[in-house]
């Protein structure tokens, strides 16, 4: 099994599976646009800019399950990270990332990765970095900054 096995809902509400990615690098986070660490959409877009031609691609999934700090329509969070920080990399309809109603996809990933709390998400911008085969291969907390993540992704990219 890898994430290619899965599919997410897009912000109009149809599905995409994350097969489409095969053979890029990953880097998948649950964000939203009122937390304290919403200014790393800042280095995401950097990180993107960067390698996107190299193969790596972000995948936003924003999340209110965090003090309600995604509490936008989809619509609405696109056009603020599209705005305030000139995001170009895919923004998806929001999700849970813990719970009775969590994604399957970090279902899948917490359980890959581990964490604390019975692999619970402990805030939003966690991050998780899935290799060219789908293999998530590391799990970084909402401090890591993205731009700590770089070395990572170019071992991944090489």
């Amino acid at each position: 099994m890898s994430v290619y096995d899965f599919q997410v809902k897009e912000v109009d509400g149809s599905q995409k599976s994350l097969a489409d990615y095969e053979g890029k690098v990953l880097l998948i986070v649950n964000t939203a646009t009122g937390c304290g660490f919403t200014p790393q959409y800042e280095g995401l877009q950097k990180l993107y800019d960067t390698y996107q031609k190299s193969g790596f691609e972000v995948l936003d999934f924003p999340c209110n399950q965090f003090g309600h700090q995604a509490p936008g329509s989809n619509e609405e969070i696109v056009e603020f990270c599209q705005l305030n920080y000139n995001t170009t990399f895919e923004t998806f309809a929001k999700i849970d990332v813990n719970g009775e109603n969590q994604s399957p996809l970090y279902k899948y990933m917490k359980e890959t990765q581990g964490g604390l709390l019975n692999n619970a998400i402990k805030w939003n911008f966690t991050k998780f970095l899935v290799d060219r085969q789908g293999n998530v291969v590391k799990r970084y907390s909402s401090q890591t900054e993205p731009e700590k993540i770089a070395l990572d992704i170019e071992k991944l990219l090489a």
